[in-house]
């Protein structure tokens, strides 16, 4: 009864950069739509950094494991569009991800195993294909014919030779920890990758930590966001078990001047 629910009544997910103002997205669900009528379409996120392949790799990964088994999610951040990058269908454990072969899945790959596929079956396609436009004619159909009966091999052969990297480490020593942020929220939250395990339990337990981000220092550690002071960094683990630094009702990327990718070190001493 419960693989007749998920083949009857499929979760097609949507992830990309192309924003709300236009076309994009609701062409794409229509297509879904036209060959799967069936299909229940969520959007995860539209608003990934235009063209940021680790943004969109990050928003991903940090949100397909509440989803049920057999969901197929999308993902198309894309800025190799129409060339000779090639599209994918990635089987995980439990779901499936089509997306462009430029490391947007990156993370899935550290964390399933997983068998990847070049989609080559151009029947799947809409007809003519844009070459600005595979979100529309090569992943939606894709995922739409693939969610009424889950046949991967259909689609096309497994390859072992697709893109993928690695997320930046801490990088540890004797007296200190090296992370960098990672991703910048909407509310201004740094997410860096320092996890629980670079951060001395102590330390957590407290409610102190040395931190330095751009030049300035955070001091004190907390468990949620409305335990800081206004207008004080804090540092805090977020939902998805990244380092986090924020200001309580204010910007922690304003009050710091940091952007993505700057330095933040975790002293030790």
């Amino acid at each position: 009864m419960e693989l007749e629910i998920f083949l009857s009544d499929p979760i097609i997910t949507l992830t990309t950069d192309f924003g709300t103002s236009d076309h994009l997205v609701g062409s794409m669900k229509g297509v879904i739509l036209n060959i799967n009528p069936a299909a229940r379409i969520v959007d995860v996120n539209h608003g990934v950094t235009p063209f940021d392949v680790l943004d969109g790799a990050l928003s991903i990964a940090n949100t397909y494991k509440y989803f049920p088994p057999r969901t197929v999610h999308i993902v198309v951040v894309d800025p190799g569009v129409g060339t000779e990058r090639r599209p994918l269908l990635v089987s995980g454990e439990k779901q499936y991800f089509v997306a462009p072969d430029n490391g947007v899945l990156s993370m899935i790959y550290e964390r399933e195993s997983c068998t990847v596929r070049h989609i080559m079956s151009e029947h799947y396609f809409l007809n003519p294909v844009s070459p600005t436009f595979h979100g529309r004619d090569i992943f939606a159909p894709t995922a739409a014919w693939l969610a009424k009966a889950f046949q991967t091999e259909a689609f096309g052969e497994v390859i072992t030779d697709f893109v993928r990297f690695t997320i930046p480490k801490p990088k540890p020593s004797a007296q200190s920890v090296k992370g960098v942020v990672l991703r910048i929220d909407a509310f201004g939250n740094l997410m860096t990758n320092l996890t629980t395990e670079d951060v001395p339990a102590a330390a957590a337990a407290a409610g102190t930590i040395k931190l330095s981000v751009n030049g300035k220092e955070v001091n004190k550690f907390v468990k949620t966001f409305g335990l800081g002071a206004a207008g004080e960094p804090v540092a805090l683990f977020g939902s998805v078990g990244f380092l986090e630094i924020a200001v309580n009702r204010g910007s922690a990327a304003r009050t710091l001047g940091a952007n993505r990718g700057a330095e933040v070190t975790l002293d030790l001493g």
